[in-house]
């Protein structure tokens, strides 16, 4: 075999960002369960006006440096992984973490150990003391991160990661460890079980403390707004988190306004303060799967076919829930499982639930995951190695 060789390169240099971005696309050739963002997504698009996570338009390079590498052997490339100091997420946890992402390579111990020592030598050169992924470019908590160890015959849902299993071997055997897991639980309409839920949820009704209500979609991005700002106190101390910003908002706003279905979000409020939230999408990965056909996969065929089925996905992805403080004690959250999950049950369409990513050190959301009737069906891990 020939020489590994790596070479490094920035956000400007457009023809090799291509190369990176696209390069999962062959590696993954034919996976049924691989299910990779647009390409939208990651170099931006004028016409859909998504700006992109690998551009420098896009609002997460106003706060981190990144770098990128792509591994060749020849004239053929064999892995790809970027470097990424986000000086937000180390001042909130006064912390001095560089992450490695988009972390892809064939099934090559001398590719993955040439990437991740570029990105070690890049990152420790910057002087930080530990390098933690795979993200995208990092491991927050509402990035799209981790290595899939558990759950490998299953689709991923929305902005959730898929790779082969070797991946975690090559990690390990490159000197990084187990930092954290994050699990993954499955509810269907077989296994869901709601009398429970339901009987507490009809005593909190009746004691008229909590008000309810659905998702308003003529004022969307201030009701993503409001659903962030709960999230962002609610989910403060967990390990990993990083608030996120309005900018950031306003592209998740974006991302999912096509697909949403209000009766899937609720708010509860005591008195006028709002007092929690959930949110659970139909996931558009179930119509993004690319289908490997003579016609292709570019972003027009799968968005095509995600607005002519959108309104019939029966995959759901529940992905934000938050109780503030105050709030805790008083069985807001057996309301809210309640009125989602009656009124998935009424729409007819939907057929089941994927609810992560859940920390492995958080009991109270996998035993309430479990009331319901989930089962744990997934995991992924994310490493480190100190520098």
């Amino acid at each position: 075999m020939t020489h590994v060789r790596v070479e490094e390169f920035g956000l400007g240099n457009r023809q090799l960002m291509r190369k990176f971005a696209h390069y999962p696309w062959r590696l993954y050739r034919g996976d049924p369960c691989w299910t990779p963002p647009l390409n939208a997504d990651l170099l931006g698009n004028k016409v859909l006006g998504t700006k992109g996570l690998l551009t420098s338009a896009h609002p997460y390079h106003r706060h981190a440096d990144v770098t990128h590498f792509l591994a060749w052997r020849g004239s053929v490339v064999v892995g790809r992984v970027s470097g990424s100091i986000d000086h937000d997420f180390n001042t909130f946890h006064d912390c001095n973490v560089a992450f490695f992402g988009f972390f892809d390579v064939a099934d090559d111990q001398e590719a993955a150990n040439a990437l991740l020592e570029s990105v070690r030598s890049w990152a420790a050169a910057r002087g930080a003391s530990v390098l933690r992924g795979p993200g995208q470019y990092g491991c927050a908590t509402h990035e799209r991160q981790g290595v899939l160890v558990e759950g490998f015959e299953y689709e991923p849902t929305v902005d959730l990661t898929h790779n082969p299993p070797y991946l975690v071997g090559l990690l390990e055997r490159a000197g990084f460890c187990k930092a954290m897991d994050y699990h993954a639980f499955l509810l269907t309409r077989e296994t869901l079980s709601l009398d429970r839920v339901r009987r507490l949820a009809d005593r909190v009704r009746a004691r008229g403390e909590i008000r309810t209500r659905q998702g308003d979609v003529t004022h969307f991005n201030e009701e993503v707004r409001l659903l962030l700002r709960i999230y962002n106190e609610v989910w403060s101390e967990n390990w990993g988190f990083m608030p996120i910003s309005e900018d950031e908002a306003d592209e998740i706003a974006a991302t999912l306004k096509t697909i949403v279905d209000p009766g899937l979000i609720r708010f509860a409020y005591v008195g006028d303060e709002p007092a929690a939230v959930i949110g659970v999408l139909p996931d558009p990965y179930w119509a993004l799967r690319p289908r490997w056909r003579w016609f292709g996969d570019s972003d027009a065929v799968r968005l095509a076919r995600l607005m002519a089925t959108r309104r019939h996905i029966p995959r759901l992805r529940a992905m934000f829930f938050g109780i503030r403080e105050p709030y805790r004690r008083m069985g807001v959250d057996a309301v809210l499982f309640d009125e989602v999950f009656t009124y998935g049950l009424e729409r007819g369409v939907y057929t089941s639930v994927d609810g992560s990513m859940a920390l492995e050190t958080n009991d109270l959301v996998h035993r309430s995951a479990e009331v319901v009737g989930s089962k744990r069906y997934k995991t992924w891990r994310i490493f480190e190695a100190p520098l």
